[in-house]
C-alpha cells in the first residue's frame, strides 16, 4: 500500500510540475514583452506628425506605410518582436475581441481606453506593473498628460478604473 502511495504520489508530482512548465513560460514571454516596449520608452516622433524611423517600423509591423495613430501598431510591433504573430492591426478597438478579454491586470497584458467623444477604445498601451489600484503602461502615441495624440513612447501610471478594457494576447499556442 505505501508503495502504491509513493508511485502515485510521484505521478501526481510529476503531473503537477509539467502543468506549470508552461507558466513559466508564459511570464518568460510576460517579461520578454515588457522589456522589448521599455527599450523603447523615450522614442519621440520626429516632426510631430506621427512619423520618424521607429515610428515607421511600428506602422510597417501592420501594414501600414503612411504615417498615422500608432499606440496600436507598437503594441503589435513588440509582439512580433517576442515571436508572437498576433495581434496584428493599427486600429486598437480591434485589440480586444470578446475572445481576447482578460479578467485580471498582468504584465504584458494590452490595455485600451474608451474616449466617449469617439464612442470607442481610441488608444491602447502595454501593462508593465500593477500596483493595487494603480496600473504602469508603456505607451506610444502619447505624451506627459496622456493624450491619445502624442509625441512618442512614454511610461503612465493610470489608476484601474479609467482602463475600459483588458485583453490578453499572450498563449504560447496561438504564435
Amino acid at each position: 500500500m505505501a508503495a502504491t502511495q509513493l508511485v502515485f504520489a510521484i505521478f501526481c508530482f510529476g503531473i503537477a510540475g509539467s502543468l506549470r512548465m508552461p507558466d513559466r513560460n508564459l511570464l518568460d514571454v510576460r517579461s520578454r514583452i515588457i522589456v522589448t516596449a521599455a527599450k523603447e520608452v523615450g522614442v519621440r516622433e520626429k516632426t510631430g506628425q506621427n512619423d520618424g524611423k521607429a515610428i515607421a517600423e511600428y506602422l510597417r509591423s501592420v501594414g501600414l506605410n503612411r504615417p498615422e495613430p500608432y499606440c496600436a501598431a507598437f503594441v503589435c510591433w513588440v509582439f512580433q518582436k517576442e515571436g508572437l504573430s498576433k495581434p496584428r492591426s493599427g486600429w486598437s478597438p480591434d485589440l480586444f475581441p470578446q475572445s481576447r478579454l482578460a479578467r485580471s491586470a498582468l504584465p504584458g497584458n494590452v490595455i485600451g481606453i474608451y474616449f466617449p467623444q469617439l464612442k470607442r477604445i481610441a488608444h491602447a498601451g502595454l501593462i508593465e506593473k500593477v500596483d493595487g489600484s494603480w496600473i504602469s503602461t508603456i505607451e506610444a502615441n502619447t505624451n506627459v498628460s496622456g493624450s491619445r495624440e502624442g509625441d512618442g513612447v512614454y511610461r503612465k501610471k493610470r489608476h484601474f478604473r479609467t482602463i475600459y478594457r483588458i485583453a490578453d494576447w499572450i498563449d504560447l499556442g496561438g504564435h
